[in-house]
């Protein structure tokens, strides 16, 4: 089985006074490994890579490595010129990742050939197998089907992070079937957007990149075994019953500040971890977290 399945957990990267707390992240990184994920993606966009220095994300690469065991890691390597991106590539696989995370960052609007290139140059630097990130909500830039097809082309290229997919079950199947119809077939197609991991899982998407996953993969495994074993419903049934966290989500401006105040409530990141110049919620939007926490019984 690809390494590129199921459910691949984002954990955060905790800061305390300016540095990686390295001891919270190990912890993060034995609490996923505990429960089971299938992979883990360090410096992803809940690991707030882009904030980090060359050596803080080698630094946390190692880690994650060192402390997943057997479990496959793949680090995310984005940056704002094709010779940083080469440079954390060289880092990762010196670490020992087991693939990388690319999303075209960029200050300047990219066009389809800017990052078609960026790609095209990444995998013919690197042996490592390569998941395309296609995030609009932090890079601006969305990848057309079209896209998708010239560099799932390229070689190395494992997987495909797709935001995620409508709500309506038959046009969530349309959507992963288009994208499918246009890529080879080693590579896996992943869905992100928590709050719609159910219908991507269901509508054929082979694996989940998850930011509950990092914080809380025991609910995020009820997703993603359900759908793996063909019992949609119930994949539905354990996502609908987080609808109060997907709410949050919306209405605090994404998933990394209310994810990071879980993982803050539980002990399991010092308090304000994330990097400034991001504050994270307010006292008043922090103590709505807890209430959804107690009312899923998220508080162990």
């Amino acid at each position: 089985m690809s390494n590129f399945t199921g459910l691949s957990a984002f954990p955060l990267t905790p800061i305390h006074d300016d540095e990686v707390d390295e001891h919270a992240f190990t912890t993060l990184i034995e609490r996923l490994i505990a429960a089971g994920v299938d992979s883990i993606t360090a410096l992803g966009s809940t690991g707030s890579y882009a904030y980090l220095t060359p050596d803080e994300r080698s630094r946390v690469a190692r880690l994650a490595v060192e402390h997943a065991g057997d479990t496959p890691v793949f680090v995310g390597i984005g940056a704002l010129r094709t010779s940083q991106v080469l440079t954390h590539a060289d880092r990762a696989e010196a670490a020992g990742a087991a693939g990388v995370l690319l999303a075209p960052m960029s200050y300047q609007p990219l066009t389809e050939d800017d990052v078609f290139e960026l790609f095209r140059t990444v995998t013919r630097h690197t042996a490592l197998p390569v998941i395309v990130y296609d995030n609009p909500g932090t890079t601006h830039f969305r990848f057309s089907t079209e896209l998708y097809s010239r560099i799932g082309e390229l070689p190395s290229v494992a997987s495909i992070k797709i935001p995620g997919v409508p709500a309506d079950p038959t046009s969530a199947h349309e959507h992963v079937a288009a994208i499918r119809a246009v890529i080879p077939d080693h590579v896996t197609i992943g869905v992100s957007g928590d709050a719609s991991a159910a219908g991507g899982l269901n509508a054929g998407c082979d694996a989940w990149y998850s930011v509950i996953g990092g914080t809380l993969p025991g609910l995020a495994l009820q997703i993603t075994r359900a759908a793996q074993h063909g019992r949609a419903e119930e994949a539905v049934a354990h996502s609908e019953r987080l609808a109060p966290l997907w709410d949050l989500f919306a209405e605090f401006g994404g998933s990394l500040r209310v994810i990071a105040a879980i993982a803050e409530q539980l002990g399991l990141a010092p308090h304000r971890c994330l990097p400034l110049p991001i504050q994270g919620l307010t006292d008043f939007q922090r103590s709505r977290v807890v209430e959804v926490m107690r009312k899923l019984d998220l508080e162990d």
